[in-house]
């Protein structure tokens, strides 16, 4: 069996369904899990990663585990640490973290993966860069006025299908080969925001606007759901990028043998969104 967190997310939801596509028993955990929005067979389970306690029901055997913390769960205080040693307790052999390229270029802390490699299991750390689906928060703008806000509109970055991710996450929760690897995920082009925004209007057929944002004016906007820290270093990341920060990866072409899925694609696959 494999346990999916984090299990009705952009990454979460497509993995399970992967996993259960592939025949693999899957166990999906999330805070507001319901089984009828699951595939046939996939068990729920609601649990918390700040109450590790709660976990060992939804760990009783697994194997394999897909380990995934949001910003809201860590400064909530989840303990990587304690939610591993019980997955270790209760028989998991095998962890994919949702880690982040962050760690790599120095913007975001290390705890998560040092517990991971420290845990006595099998690892993989999956370090994507910034989603497509990050776009998401555009389309009330897009929606009501064909109008997207951002900040740094000519700045590029190879954001990455969260479909992808989740499909490298699949090949690392069914194939101990990939144990010890560190795989950074991207898309196969850097795009910037004022790209993105005529890729919306291509898919819709209609044109939308792009209005360039102040530091100041996204900072306030970004703070009414993250934390400080997190905004300031997904502003520096936006702004300022470093080469590592801006370089498209191989990984996911290597992995999957095929290219990355572009932002025009991811698009063009979540119209509806926008409309």
């Amino acid at each position: 069996m494999i346990v999916v967190t984090g299990a009705t997310g952009n990454v979460g939801r497509p993995l399970v369904r992967a996993l259960a596509a592939a025949g693999e028993a899957v166990t999906a955990v999330s805070r507001r899990v319901s089984a009828a929005e699951l595939p046939s067979g996939v068990r729920a389970v609601r649990a918390d990663l700040a109450e590790p306690t709660g976990l060992k029901a939804a760990f009783d055997g697994a194997e394999a585990l897909f380990l995934l913390f949001t910003g809201e769960q860590l400064t909530g205080g989840a303990d990587p640490g304690a939610i591993l040693d019980t997955a270790r307790q209760s028989g998991v052999r095998r962890v994919v973290l949702l880690s982040s390229q962050g760690v790599a270029t120095k913007r975001h802390p290390p705890g998560q993966e040092t517990a991971v490699r420290a845990s006595g299991l099998e690892w993989t750390v999956l370090r994507p860069g910034g989603f497509h689906s990050n776009a998401l928060a555009w389309a009330p703008g897009v929606r009501a006025g064909r109008v997207v806000h951002a900040p740094f509109g000519d700045v590029a970055l190879p954001s990455v299908d969260p479909a992808d991710i989740a499909e490298v996450a699949a090949l690392a929760l069914r194939d101990g080969r990939h144990a010890g690897g560190t795989y950074e995920l991207t898309g196969p082009a850097a795009v910037s925001p004022r790209e993105r925004a005529a890729a919306l209007a291509a898919a819709l057929g209609e044109p939308v606007r792009f209005v360039e944002q102040t530091p100041r004016q996204a900072r306030e906007q970004l703070l009414a759901f993250m934390p400080e820290p997190v905004v300031a270093a997904t502003l520096s990341i936006l702004g300022t990028p470093s080469p590592a920060e801006q370089r498209v990866s191989p990984d996911v072409a290597r992995l999957l043998g095929r290219a990355p899925r572009s932002f025009a694609d991811w698009a063009a696959r979540h119209v509806a969104d926008f409309r």
